[in-house]
């Protein structure tokens, strides 16, 4: 097993090391091949090991070697394999490896082609580090390192302007979480002597509940969570990632990386569960994101701005289920919204393959003759985050809908207004795209065409998942029992009064009422669709550009103007200190060295009258000298 682990790292690290060194002079197909196929084979491996896993099996540590030791603190670089981290490496390289397949096809014309690759197969390698760090650290060095890769791909059509400022938003905002996370760690490592995950949770014990201490550590590394998963108040960059190429929407800020905030609160449950306090702040900043996110997309007109919107939206939704303390719900609909946002954007990115790079969907319409492939892969991904019934987003949100009303009725009333904000945006999206009249240009409609089959094939498998993955963990209204597989098999992973606190919730709903609650969630989607379509079809309403529209939409159209006011109070506060700073190194510095500088000049010159090389100068001044000397001793005697 010690050798399968290493391979699974490696050989994304391999790929990256031969595109990156040699790859400007290998032919395209072979880079394409190449990088793909580790991550490929990462995730071949990844699967042997999850069939030799079950719910029973005890964490594996792979230890690499003794990397450091400081106050009595024994650091190892190792790897820790267990149910949570082979979920999540087979989330990474399976969904990875899709994509890899996909950005052959979508980057074939483009001139940095072995760069994207170089970079993506860099990321996996670095996401990989983050879930399969036995400790603390470990994570923490994978987590910069995907957050360099975010830069390097946001910005990776750096000639635009516009494209390098969202890379440099996302960088810093990013910053901001990971130097909350990095104070958590070293708060960990003070109180426990220890940063890897097995003797701090054996140590979390010793920490008072709900005290002082316990809340500033969690607090830190939740605060580091809202960074990566782009949580209020730092969710403004993942919009404006979509910069990016559209596979590295789909990878990076869909499936993986914006996940890990979720991964790490769920790999300190023995922390969390300690802090009540903590946990109502994550449920409080989710149901705020959610609600934020869902109402922004409501009148966006960009495909992948809609799909972003919709992905803060539904990390605000797993955010809900970590603070309901339903650990294993919200990494079920970690696995479920992998793969249906994964499809959704890559479907995005066929759509705009077809549309020669048009991304405004008031210019599309009626594409789905056009593109047929597209448009069913597309339009399951769609009805799977909608709520369509026994689709994998169906599933499990229904899952956090029925945790959140065992919590508190009134939080299953907001997560049902904001389920149906999900399914009316999104149908507006399909509606707009596919249905109706083609709006574009002759020359665009012309261009129309079906994507090559290295980009239909992982449309194709992922619109499979998404309808059978929520069949992986089994619902609860089959059976009439509470027990899904999910749970038990997360089960190791969690603390005693983790899963106690998880199981009371996601068994404290009668089976008669959750089946009321699933036919009221049933009948608002079919609601939902039936209003949608009869808007944007029967009725033809069209999309307007944001400067025409008023009251409610223009809200949220101009995202509630968060950006504007970020940039008054934040960015413009930043570049006036900069200014005054520049004011005050010119006007006060700058002249005190000048000064320094002058008069230094002036003595010299001075100096320069006497050291003119004339012996009777020379003379002259000695003898003054000693007479001056003669004078002073004379008067003072």
């Amino acid at each position: 097993m010690e050798n399968l682990v290493y391979a699974i790292v490696l050989l994304p690290l391999l790929g990256f090391l031969i595109n990156g060194l040699f790859g400007k002079n290998l032919p395209k197909i072979l880079v394409g091949s190449l990088a793909t196929s580790v991550v490929f084979g990462s995730f071949c491996i990844a699967v042997s090991l999850f069939i030799n896993f079950n719910s029973e099996s005890q964490p594996v540590i792979v230890k690499a070697f003794e990397w450091f030791r400081v106050n009595g603190i024994q650091i190892n670089f190792g790897f820790q394999i267990d149910q949570l981290s082979l979920m999540m490496i087979m989330i990474i390289t399976g969904i990875g490896s899709l994509i890899h397949l996909y950005s052959i096809g979508y980057m074939s014309h483009d001139k940095g082609f072995y760069k994207f690759f170089t970079y993506l197969n860099l990321f996996i390698f670095s996401m990989l580090l983050l879930v399969m760090g036995s400790n603390y650290l470990i994570l923490f060095i994978g987590w910069e390192g995907v957050g360099l890769c975010s830069y390097l791909l946001i910005g990776f059509w750096y000639t635009n302007e516009e494209y390098g400022k969202a890379a440099r938003k996302a960088f810093i905002m990013n910053r901001i979480g990971d130097l909350a996370l990095l104070i958590g760690i070293f708060m960990i490592a003070s109180q426990t002597n220890a940063v890897d995950y097995l003797s701090v949770a054996h140590n979390a014990s010793k920490f008072e509940f709900d005290g002082t201490v316990i809340i500033f550590i969690t607090a830190s590394l939740f605060i580091g969570a809202t960074g990566k998963s782009a949580q209020v108040p730092l969710y403004t960059w993942l919009p404006d990632a979509m910069a990016g190429p559209t596979p590295v929407s789909a990878l990076i800020h869909a499936a993986t990386m914006v996940t890990a905030g979720i991964y790490l609160v769920v790999r300190s449950n023995f922390l969390f569960t300690l802090a009540p306090t903590v946990q109502g702040g994550i449920l409080f900043i989710g149901f705020l994101t959610a609600a934020l996110a869902g109402f922004y997309a409501l009148r966006q007109n960009d495909i992948k701005k809609v799909l972003a919107y919709s992905t803060v939206s539904q990390l605000g939704f797993m955010f809900i289920a970590l603070g309901l303390g339903a650990y294993t719900t919200a990494m079920f609909h970690v696995m479920t919204h992998a793969f249906f946002k994964a499809l959704l954007f890559l479907g995005a990115g066929s759509v705009i393959h077809a549309m020669s790079n048009e991304q405004d969907m008031r210019f599309m319409g009626g594409l789905k003759k056009y593109i047929p492939i597209t448009h069913a892969t597309f339009l399951i991904g769609t009805l799977a985050i909608s709520g369509f019934p026994l689709l994998s987003g169906m599933i499990s949100k229904d899952e956090i809908l029925v945790a959140a009303f065992a919590k508190n009725p009134i939080y299953w009333v907001i997560l049902f207004a904001l389920a149906a904000m999900t399914a009316t945006y999104m149908f507006r999206l399909y509606y707009l795209t596919f249905h109706g009249e083609f709006r574009g240009t002759e020359e665009q409609k012309h261009h129309l065409h079906e994507s090559p089959s290295n980009m239909t094939l992982p449309l194709i498998i992922l619109a499979i998942f998404s309808v059978i993955g929520g069949f992986i963990n089994l619902p609860h209204f089959i059976g009439h029992g509470h027990y899904a597989k999910l749970m038990e098999w997360l089960k190791p992973v969690l603390t005693e009064e983790s899963f106690k606190q998880m199981e009371a919730t996601l068994s404290g709903v009668p089976f008669g009422t959750e089946m009321i609650l699933l036919a009221a969630t049933v009948i608002m989607f079919f609601c939902v669709w039936y209003i949608v379509k009869n808007t944007y079809v029967n009725k033809k309403k069209q999309a307007l550009p944001e400067e025409q529209y008023t009251g409610w939409e223009k809200l949220s159209a101009k995202k509630l103007y968060i950006d504007e006011l970020y940039n008054a109070l934040i960015v413009k506060t930043v570049e006036g200190l900069g200014r005054g700073g520049k004011m005050f190194d010119k006007g006060v510095l700058d002249r005190f060295v000048d000064f320094v500088g002058d008069g230094a000049e002036d003595s010299g010159k001075a100096m320069k009258r006497v050291q003119n090389g004339n012996v009777e100068n020379y003379i002259l001044i000695m003898s003054l000298a000693v007479g001056i000397i003669l004078i002073v001793n004379f008067l003072l005697q």
